[in-house]
């Protein structure tokens, strides 16, 4: 595809520019044409005036000398008979005699071709007849900055050209880069590694193609997820029927058969024991993978707030949601963000009385991605009690169990969870999910101003409420 854009541009622009240079190339050419015979008819007209008053041969010579312009030599003047006087010829001579009386009996100036060049010949009227004055105009007045010109023109065109070619170049590789990258992801999902996930960047259309494939690769993970669930379910049935098929066959007695019966027990029994350890070391490995692969916060948010937006509208509770409508990855995985929503939303239903607001913002920055549940509520006299209840303690109606998976889930990320007043209020919880663990830990002052930022924004919500 990139070289695909770099050979259309090539020739798109490869064929404006000769469609531009070419004409452009043919006026210069015509126009130093025209520069050069335009200055010849100027010698030619200031000695007309002279030729109209007199026709001696030294007031002419005068008059060439003077009009003469460069090294000289290139005006002459042709002077019918007159009287006792024959013709004159005054300057320098090269048009052919029948060229001159072409000119005279054409009335009007012509263009005749010499050795080196051209001459214009211009008829007066005198009182003895018509007069032509000859101007010499060599090749090289002709063709005079053309060259220049041409190169001048080859050289913007030639420019043009590569720099099409590197806007192209450019354009291409941006497009090309994601498809190559989502392509990879493919083929890595396809070997088995289900932690694989795109970044969703470049164009609109690989954004989409990424964001699917993300999706895509989330619900392989879960598909597998529960496909184990299914297998461990299975495999603890077969426990029971076992451990029958076992005691019956120790009461079978010391025959053969028993003996042979028995041995076909265990060994069962040692086959399911087998399937249930792999089903539980793929299903920790299922969970770490989907850890590291993340999910879509937003995603999981407008599912967790449609299931609680219909008990909220049953108690009159008015919900708004912000941030959540473009895609925003955090490194934790599905079930444990759902899990700690539920928590933060459970707490604003128990603790607040029926009608009271709430509200769940999503702040994604470059090293973070903030989560803010926000209530119109009495809000929470004691955060820091609040908070050391979350970490196992209990008391004063609550036991802090939600704020304790809503921290390790923070902490997971090298993120932390905040109590403060809400813009509503009430109570809100702040949880900080580190897109970076070490990241974080290097970086914390950009950290801290973007803390601020959000606290002024808070502030001034507040004064403008």
């Amino acid at each position: 595809m990139r070289w695909a854009l770099v050979k259309v541009a090539l020739a798109v622009t490869t064929m404006v520019v000769v469609a531009f240079a070419v004409p452009l190339g043919l006026v210069v050419k015509e126009l130093a044409r025209d520069r050069a015979y335009g200055s010849a008819e100027r010698q030619a007209a200031t000695i007309g005036p002279v030729l109209a008053i007199t026709t001696d041969r030294t007031q002419l010579e005068r008059a060439v000398a003077s009009a003469e312009t460069g090294p000289g030599g290139r005006i002459g003047v042709h002077v019918p008979a007159s009287g006792r006087n024959g013709p004159a010829e005054i300057g320098a001579r090269r048009a052919a005699e029948s060229d001159v009386a072409a000119a005279v009996k054409l009335g009007r100036a012509s263009i005749s071709p010499v050795r080196g060049g051209s001459a214009l010949l211009q008829p007066t009227a005198v009182a003895s007849g018509i007069a032509v004055v000859e101007v010499f105009v060599p090749d090289a007045a002709l063709t005079n900055g053309v060259t220049t010109a041409w190169v001048v023109l080859a050289g913007v065109g030639l420019a043009l050209v590569i720099g099409s070619v590197a806007v192209a170049d450019r354009l291409g590789t941006r497009m090309v880069r994601p498809a190559q990258r989502l392509a990879g992801a493919a083929h890595d999902l396809g070997r088995g590694k289900l932690g694989v996930r795109v970044q969703e960047d470049g164009p609109k259309e690989l954004r989409l193609a990424a964001s699917a494939f993300n999706s895509m690769a989330d619900q392989v993970v879960q598909l597998l997820a529960n496909e184990r669930e299914l297998a461990a379910d299975l495999s603890h049935r077969l426990r029971t029927p076992l451990t029958v098929l076992r005691l019956n066959a120790a009461s079978l007695g010391d025959t053969p058969a028993a003996e042979q019966t028995r041995a076909a027990v265990a060994q069962l029994e040692r086959e399911v024991d087998q399937i249930i350890r792999t089903v539980r070391e793929q299903k920790a490995q299922t969970q770490q993978t989907a850890a590291a692969a993340g999910c879509d916060a937003a995603e999981v948010i407008r599912e967790r707030m449609g299931f609680w937006s219909a008990l909220a509208e049953d108690e009159g509770r008015t919900v708004r949601i912000a941030g959540a409508d473009r895609p925003v990855r955090v490194p934790v995985a599905r079930p444990e963000l759902a899990a700690a929503l539920d928590a933060m939303l459970g707490n604003v239903f128990r603790h607040t009385p029926e009608g009271t607001a709430f509200a769940v913002d999503v702040h994604n920055a470059d090293e973070a991605v903030i989560v803010l549940v926000s209530d119109a509520g009495p809000g929470i006299a004691d955060p820091d009690a609040a908070l050391r209840r979350g970490h196992g303690g209990g008391g004063e109606g609550s036991t802090g169990l939600g704020l304790d998976i809503v921290r390790r889930l923070a902490e997971s990320t090298g993120g932390d969870v905040r109590l403060g007043r809400s813009i509503l209020g009430g109570t809100e919880v702040r949880v900080w999910l580190a897109l970076d663990d070490r990241r974080a830990r290097q970086d914390g002052r950009r950290g801290h101003r973007l803390r601020r930022t959000l606290g002024r924004r808070r502030r001034a919500a507040r004064t403008g409420s």
